[in-house]
């Protein structure tokens, strides 16, 4: 017997970890180009480059969409349900339960997207029923690197993922966090 997964609310505000991430508003599109807008970012992630404000209002469509369809949620993450300094991504995909972030360069270093994966973790877990959680990263991305590993994922052994974005090669190594 197959069972659909369970739908993605509407809107969703999340708190723990010292973090509440919260859905993106018409009103964050400056955050969103201060965060994004980073060879950083360019570099490491699929979000386009530059990214000015047709580019954050796309964005902002693109995830309502996406979670209409009921694939994928992006939130703010915040420490106070105010400013975002970053973003997290959860995508339901034939692989397993992806997990993403972003953290804007002025934010870095204060723990940030460790504590909201955390956070989107026990969310995939208790309330979509995932078994695991999955994390795609570049092995020569410490940073990301230091996320996985400071939200206790560990290095799967499966095949890397290789392609090219933007112009250039990548090779991703899938993480794993199995539901407690």
């Amino acid at each position: 017997m197959h069972s659909d997964p369970p739908s993605l609310p509407e809107r969703i505000n999340l708190s723990g970890e010292g973090l509440v991430l919260r859905d993106w508003t018409e009103g964050d599109l400056a955050a969103m180009r201060e965060l994004f807008d980073h060879p950083d970012i360019a570099y490491w992630t699929p979000i386009v480059s530059p990214f000015d404000e047709a580019a954050a209002h796309a964005r902002l469509d693109r995830a309502r969409q996406l979670r209409k369809n009921g694939t994928t949620i992006l939130l703010a993450i915040t420490t106070d349900g105010g400013a975002p300094l970053g973003e997290v991504m959860l995508r339901r995909a034939p692989e397993g339960t992806e997990l993403g972030y972003a953290v804007g360069p002025a934010y870095r270093g204060r723990g940030l997207a460790t504590r909201a994966v955390r956070l989107m973790a026990t969310y995939a877990f208790e309330q979509l029923g995932a078994a695991q959680v999955i994390l795609e990263l570049e092995a020569d991305n410490a940073a990301s690197v230091a996320v996985a590993t400071g939200a206790g994922f560990r290095l799967l052994d499966v095949p890397l993922i290789t392609g090219e974005e933007k112009g250039r090669p990548y090779a991703l190594e899938t993480w794993g966090l199995d539901r407690p």
